[in-house]
C-alpha cells in the first residue's frame, strides 16, 4: 500500500459528486493515523475525545441523543459511531474502488489488532474500551466491513433477497451494536432492531438515488425494475416509471419500520427514545419524497429543521408508544 496517499489529492472529482459531512476530516486524518504512518500512542481519553468530536461534528443528531443518553454511555455510543463513520468515509469518499477496497482491507486488519488489544488507532483504541465494557463480539463490526467491500465491485442487484443480504450487512449491525448498549439484546429485540435498520437503509437508497447513480451503483433491485418496466438508466434519470417504482419501493420500506416498531415500547427509556427518533426520521425522509411526487431526481430531500424539532419533543415527551407519526 506504500502507492497510496489518499489525501487532498484523491478526493473525488466528479461533477455535483459531494463529500458527505465529516468525509474530508477522516480522509485528511489518514496523513496521521493511516496505513503508512507511525500512529502516535494516544491515551484512552484523548482516544474517546477524538471519537466524540467526530461525532460532535459530523453527526447532527449526536447532540439531540445525548439529552438523553445516560452519561455513561456516551462515549461509547460515539466510539462506534466513529467506527462506523471512517468505515463508511473510506469506502465511499475516496473517488476510487481501488482505494477504497485496500483502505478498507487495512481498516479490517486494524478492528482485529483492536480485539487483539493491539491497535494504536484513536478510533479502535476506544473502540476497544467500549468492546470490553459491554462484552461486543466482532462479528457485526465485520459485516460492516464485508458490505463496505462489496461496494467496490458490486454495483446492482438482481432481487429483493440479494439486496435484503447486503442490508443484513451494512444496517443492521449498527442497531444490533446499539442493543449492546443497552443490554437488550434478546431475540424480539434484535428482529425489531434489523427491520428498522433494513427500513432505515433503503430510506437513504430512496433519499440518494441520484448520488448512487452517479457512483454507478443501483440499489433498486432489477426484479423491481422489470415489474415498472424501467431500465437503469430510466433509474438514473429518473424517466419513465422511475417515480412509480421509487413509490413502490418506499411502500416496502415502510413495512420494515412497521415490523420494528414495537421496539419503540422496548429497553429502557434512552433506547426508546433513540429508536422512535431513527425510526420515525426515516419515515419521514420517506414522506417528503412523496410530498415531491416521488421525484427525488430534481429535488433534494432532506428532513426539515421544523421536523426534526417535532420528532425530538415528541421523543422527549415520552410519546413513543404509537411508534409512527401522527
Amino acid at each position: 500500500m506504500s502507492d497510496i496517499h489518499p489525501i487532498e489529492s484523491n478526493l473525488p472529482s466528479t461533477p455535483g459528486l459531494r463529500l458527505r459531512a465529516g468525509a474530508k476530516q477522516v480522509l485528511s486524518d489518514l496523513s496521521w493515523c493511516g496505513p503508512n504512518c507511525q500512529i502516535p500512542r494516544v491515551g484512552l481519553d484523548q482516544a474517546f475525545q477524538y471519537c466524540q468530536q467526530l461525532a460532535k461534528s459530523h453527526y447532527e443528531n449526536f447532540s439531540v441523543t445525548n439529552l438523553w443518553l445516560p452519561p455513561q454511555i456516551r462515549p461509547h455510543f460515539a466510539s462506534i459511531y466513529a467506527y462506523c463513520r471512517w468505515s463508511d468515509d473510506l469506502a465511499d469518499e475516496t473517488g476510487s474502488s481501488g482505494i477504497s477496497s485496500e483502505l478498507l482491507q487495512w481498516w479490517k486488519s486494524q478492528l482485529h489488532l483492536c480485539f487483539q488489544g493491539k491497535s494504536l488507532h484513536p478510533v479502535l483504541v476506544a473502540l476497544q474500551h467500549t468492546v470490553q465494557s459491554y462484552n461486543l463480539s466482532i462479528e457485526p463490526f465485520e459485516d460492516l466491513l464485508s458490505a463496505f467491500l462489496q461496494d467496490q465491485t458490486v454495483t446492482s442487484y438482481q432481487d429483493d433477497r440479494q439486496l435484503l443480504d447486503y442490508c443484513r450487512r451494512s444496517a443492521n449491525p449498527v442497531g444490533r451494536l446499539i442493543l449492546g448498549l443497552s443490554n437488550a439484546s434478546d431475540p424480539k429485540s434484535i428482529a425489531w432492531s434489523d427491520a428498522i435498520c433494513t427500513g432505515l437503509q433503503i430510506a437513504n437508497f430512496c433519499q440518494d438515488v441520484r448520488l448512487d447513480a452517479q457512483r454507478g451503483r443501483f440499489y433498486l433491485p432489477h426484479s423491481r425494475m422489470d415489474q415498472s418496466s424501467i431500465t437503469t438508466d430510466d433509474w438514473a434519470k429518473g424517466t419513465g416509471n422511475a417515480p412509480n417504482a421509487l413509490s413502490d419501493w418506499i411502500r416496502f420500506a415502510n413495512e420494515h419500520f412497521d415490523r420494528g416498531q414495537p421496539l419503540c415500547q422496548h429497553g429502557p427509556k434512552w433506547l426508546r427514545r433513540s429508536v422512535f427518533l431513527f425510526s420515525n426520521g426515516g419515515r419521514q425522509i420517506l414522506k417528503n419524497i412523496a410530498t415531491k411526487q416521488f421525484d427525488v431526481w430534481n429535488h433534494a430531500i432532506e428532513v426539515t429543521k421544523f421536523q426534526k424539532a417535532r420528532l425530538v419533543l415528541l421523543a422527549l415527551s415520552g410519546i413513543t408508544k404509537q411508534g409512527s407519526l401522527s
